[in-house]
C-alpha cells in the first residue's frame, strides 16, 4: 500500500499527520479545518492594517499626519476604534425587520471573506481548487449586492431603502463590463480554473496580453467596491448615509469591514487574473515566496486606488451610469470579441507557444505581438467614442447658447409696452 507523501507540514498537513499515526479520516477533517480557520481569519485580520495604511495614504495626499498617537506609528489605532464600536450600544429600530436587519452585515462580511477560498497564495496552496474558480468568486462577490439589499429593505427608512436601490443599480451595472473582461484571460488560459490561470501567466502576464481588458476590469472594480470616485454607496451628502443609516456599533462595524475587505480582495483578484498571482523568482521552488510575491503585487495595485479615493471628487449618479452604459459595456463587447478572433487566429497561425514553451518569455513573444495589435485596435476604438461623446456635449451646448441669445434678441427688440 502507498503510503501518503508527507513533504512538509504547510502543503501537506494531512499526510504528515496520518503519517504521526492519526486516523486518515480525522487527519484530513483537522487540514479541512485548520485551512478554512487560516483562510477565513486573513481577511479580518488583515483589514486592521488595511484601514490604518489607507488612512496614513489619504493623509499623506491631503499634507496631514494621520494616525500618529495610538501605538507605534498609530497602528494600534484601528484596535481602539474597533473596542469603541463593540462597546457601542446596538440598536434596532422599532420598524425593522429583525431577522433580515441583524442578517444583512454578516452576509456582507462572509461574502467577501468566500471570495478568498479560490486565490491561488502558492504553487501549491489554495482553499478549494474549483474547475470554475471564475464563476465562483463571480457568483459569491453577488451576495454582498443582496446584503446591501437586504439592509436597505429591512431598516423600515426612507433614506435607507433609497440608498440601497441607488447601490444595487450600480453593483448590477458595473458587474456587466467585469464579467466581459473575465472572459479575456479565460480564453487565454483555457480554465476558469484561478490556479490554472495562474500556471498560464508563467511565460507572460496578461496584463501584457491583455492591457485593455486589465483596465476596464480595474475601473470597474472601483464601482464595484464603491471606491472614489465611485463612492456613491455611502453618499452621505445627499443621503445621510446611505444604506446602512440606521445600523449602529458593531453592525455598522461590519459594513465597513466589508468595504476595506473587498477593496483589496477585488486588486487580490485583479493581480491573479493579470498579474500572474504568485508568479516569480524561485516561487516554484519555495512556494512561500509565491504568497510574498502575490502580497506585494496586491499592494503596488491597492495603493493607487487609495491615492485615487484622496484625490478625485465623487461624480453624479447620472455621470457614473452613462460611463459604464455608453462607455465601458460597448469598449467591453467588442475587446471580448477582438480577442476571441485573434486568440484563435493566433492559434491557427501556430503563433501561441506550444505547451512544453508555455513559460518561455521568448516564446510568448509574438502571440503578444498580435494581441497588443488587437487592443491597439480596442484604444482606438475607445477614443472615438469619447471623441463622439465630447462633440455630442458640445455641439448641444453650442445649440442651447444659441437658442438662448436668439431668445434674449428677440425680448430686447419687442416694444417696452409688449414687454
Amino acid at each position: 500500500m502507498e503510503q501518503p507523501v508527507c513533504d512538509n507540514i504547510i502543503s501537506t498537513l494531512a499526510p504528515c499527520l496520518t503519517v504521526g499515526g492519526w486516523d486518515p479520516g480525522i487527519a484530513s477533517f483537522v487540514s479541512i479545518l485548520l485551512g478554512v480557520l487560516i483562510v477565513a481569519t486573513l481577511p479580518l485580520i488583515l483589514v486592521i492594517l488595511l484601514i490604518w495604511a489607507e488612512r496614513k495614504v489619504a493623509a499623506r495626499v491631503q499634507d496631514r499626519f494621520g494616525p500618529n498617537r495610538v501605538g507605534p506609528f498609530g497602528l494600534l489605532q484601528n484596535i481602539a476604534d474597533a473596542v469603541k464600536l463593540i462597546l457601542k450600544e446596538d440598536i434596532t429600530p422599532a420598524g425593522a425587520d429583525r431577522l433580515i436587519y441583524n442578517l444583512a452585515p454578516i452576509i456582507a462580511v462572509v461574502s467577501v471573506i468566500m471570495m478568498w477560498a479560490v486565490v491561488p497564495f502558492t504553487s501549491v496552496n489554495i482553499g478549494a481548487d474549483l474547475s470554475i474558480g471564475v464563476l465562483f468568486f463571480t457568483a459569491i462577490g453577488s451576495i454582498g449586492t443582496l446584503a446591501i439589499m437586504m439592509a436597505g429593505w429591512a431598516s423600515n427608512n426612507k433614506y435607507a431603502l433609497l440608498g440601497a436601490f441607488r447601490v444595487v443599480a450600480q453593483l448590477v451595472s458595473y458587474e456587466v463590463p467585469m464579467v466581459l473582461t473575465l472572459l479575456v484571460p479565460v480564453l487565454l488560459a483555457g480554465t476558469m480554473n484561478m490556479q490554472g490561470i495562474a500556471f498560464a501567466q508563467l511565460g507572460m502576464w496578461y496584463i501584457v496580453l491583455a492591457p485593455v481588458s486589465a483596465v476596464i476590469f480595474y475601473v470597474s472594480n472601483l464601482a464595484e467596491t464603491g471606491r472614489a470616485p465611485f463612492d456613491l454607496i455611502e453618499a452621505e451628502s445627499e443621503l445621510v448615509a446611505g444604506y446602512n443609516i440606521e445600523y449602529s456599533g458593531m453592525k455598522f462595524g461590519l459594513f465597513m469591514a466589508n468595504e476595506f475587505m473587498h477593496a483589496f480582495t477585488a486588486n487580490l483578484l485583479f493581480v491573479v487574473l493579470f498579474m500572474g498571482a504568485w508568479a516569480g523568482p524561485g516561487a516554484t521552488e519555495v512556494p512561500i515566496l509565491g504568497f510574498v510575491y502575490l502580497m506585494i503585487k496586491t499592494a503596488i495595485v491597492y495603493v493607487p486606488s487609495l491615492i485615487l479615493r484622496a484625490t478625485i471628487p465623487r461624480v453624479r449618479i447620472d455621470q457614473m451610469m452613462a460611463f459604464n452604459w455608453k462607455f465601458l459595456v460597448p469598449v467591453a463587447l467588442v475587446n471580448v470579441i477582438v480577442m476571441a478572433l485573434l486568440i484563435m487566429i493566433v492559434e491557427q497561425l501556430g503563433l501561441a507557444p506550444s505547451p512544453e514553451n508555455a513559460t518561455d518569455f521568448i516564446a510568448n513573444i509574438p502571440q503578444a505581438a498580435v494581441l497588443l495589435l488587437g487592443n491597439l485596435l480596442i484604444t482606438i476604438f475607445a477614443l472615438w467614442l469619447v471623441r463622439r461623446s465630447v462633440r455630442r456635449d458640445r455641439l448641444s451646448e453650442a445649440a442651447r447658447q444659441m437658442g438662448s441669445a436668439l431668445l434674449d434678441e428677440r425680448r430686447e427688440a419687442l416694444p417696452a409696452t409688449a414687454q
